[in-house]
């Protein structure tokens, strides 16, 4: 007889290799034993069938690319995250070049100025797609940075903390800003890391692995890093979007990124004073910025759900 290989899945029943064979549930037969089926439902192994089992990544990942929004979001912010990777190939002027004859030229598509020029000339569309690249590397950077003594730094004020290293350290460059930004952002997720860790170890599997002799390292890579995977990602995700938002505001405010270096709150702030003839030097830079944080919350979301091993619905 031929073998035919099932997923245990619970969503897909088993069902028999035979004609006359009946859908067949993957759970063990009840106290009543074999005598109490009904006829044609034969077991597992008396239909030739063998179950196909899952880890625990790869129902994580099926969950994840069932939730729509999720999936949409990480294709646009992946098209964002490439543009700015690829802004030189993309972008149809430098950012810093100036053309007075078509200053504060509204978005067109003549000569490429698909997001208008500003006062000086500039094509807004390579400066946003420039501006991504920054946020690239200030929220990559914040993200990747963590330290020790949580406890103290959580107790210090965060705009003091912020404005102080950055009247030290210098402002003006995307490495300096982002390293500015992780001085505040590392305290929070090293507590959820910490709480998560504190939480597992005493887990009966956790008891039950030390019992069996496994080393202390084991015991963390195997058994409680793939529970706590899920809260740390889905913070990751969520410390990107606010790096973002927080070095837009910086800069907006003049604290953060510095000319010639492009940044999209620095856009906003250059195109607040002409808003109002000028629509699109605040519109497209603002947009870029609800776009990305959108698209990286709509991830953590996905995230969130595929990771949690009690989640068994997508809910979009």
């Amino acid at each position: 007889m031929t073998e035919t290989k099932v997923d245990s899945d619970p969503e897909f029943p088993v069902v028999g290799a035979g004609p006359d064979s009946a859908t067949v549930s993957p759970a063990t037969p009840g106290a009543a034993g074999v005598a109490d089926l009904p006829d044609g439902i034969d077991l597992v192994h008396e239909s030739g069938l063998e179950l196909k089992s899952r880890s625990q990544w790869a129902y994580a990942r099926r969950r994840f690319f069932r939730h729509r929004l999720a999936m949409v979001s990480l294709v646009v912010l992946a098209i964002i995250l490439l543009a700015g990777v690829f802004a030189n190939l993309i972008t149809p002027y430098s950012f810093a070049a100036q053309d007075f004859a078509h200053s504060g030229q509204a978005p067109t598509f003549k000569a490429h100025h698909f997001f208008g020029t500003d006062v000086l000339g500039r094509d807004y569309f390579s400066r946003v797609v420039y501006g991504i690249r920054t946020s690239e590397k200030v929220a990559l950077i914040v993200t990747l940075v963590l330290m020790r003594f949580t406890d103290l730094i959580l107790t210090l004020p965060g705009l003091a903390v912020l404005l102080t290293a950055a009247a030290f350290i210098g402002t003006g460059n995307p490495i300096r800003v982002a390293f500015i930004l992780a001085l505040l952002f590392w305290t929070g997720l090293a507590r959820i890391v910490r709480g998560s860790f504190l939480s597992l170890r005493e887990k009966e599997y956790v008891e039950a692995a030390k019992a069996a002799g496994s080393g202390d390292l084991r015991i963390m890579f195997r058994h409680m890093l793939p529970n706590a995977v899920g809260p740390i990602v889905v913070n990751a995700t969520l410390i990107v979007g606010i790096a973002i938002l927080t070095e837009a505001a910086l800069s907006f405010l003049g604290f953060g990124i510095q000319p010639p270096n492009p940044s999209l709150g620095k856009l906003i702030n250059d195109g607040q004073d002409v808003a109002s003839s000028m629509w699109w030097l605040v519109t497209f830079p603002g947009l870029t910025i609800v776009l990305i944080v959108l698209c990286i919350n709509f991830i953590g979301d996905g995230l969130r759900d595929a990771l949690d091993p009690t989640q068994r619905r997508t809910r979009a």
